[in-house]
């Protein structure tokens, strides 16, 4: 009779404890599966109020790419004497701040775009200093000339770069 009794519960227990592992395990991934949706929600959400800030910092670097090209620089940043070392230094302060200013837009842009618009801008700079360097300069206009001479020839280095950040924002969309 004892055995009976053990059967019978057992009959009783086995079908409760298979209907509970499976409720069990239908409620673990039901709460998965929701923990998901949320953070897809949440994280959707974030891209679309992040957007804004994004194309912003991009329009300006693309800003401070047009700023430093050699020909707009030159052109907006006048000698203030005829010396040559202090035209070039005056230039490339004048990059270095424009640089400086932007700083906080490498948090938006992706890596590969900051390392670009940061080889644009010490390209540039390098420019400048190879272009004081020459013999034929010795004043700070024979300086410009010698700078927008060179530009005619060959690309300005931010022009890369800004077709870079053209590329990057395209695939934004």
């Amino acid at each position: 009779m004892e055995i009976d009794k053990i059967f019978e519960v057992l009959l009783y227990a086995v079908p409760s404890l298979i209907t509970g592992l499976i409720a069990y395990y239908f409620f673990k991934e039901h709460t998965k599966n929701e923990d998901g949706r949320r953070r897809f929600l949440l994280h959707k959400d974030m891209q679309v109020s992040s957007l804004p800030i994004r194309l912003q910092a991009y329009e300006r670097m693309a800003l401070f790419l047009e700023r430093i090209t050699p020909t707009k620089l030159l052109v907006r940043v006048s000698p203030t004497s005829s010396n040559e070392e202090d035209y070039e230094s005056l230039l490339i302060q004048n990059i270095s701040q424009e640089f400086e200013h932007n700083l906080s837009q490498q948090i938006y842009v992706t890596d590969d775009c900051w390392n670009i618009i940061v080889a644009a801008k010490n390209a540039t700079i390098q420019l400048i200093r190879k272009a004081g360097l020459l013999k034929k300069t010795g004043t700070a206009n024979k300086l410009r000339e010698v700078i927008l001479t060179e530009m005619m020839e060959k690309r300005a280095p931010s022009d890369a770069a800004l077709s870079f950040i053209k590329k990057e924002v395209s695939e934004l969309w």
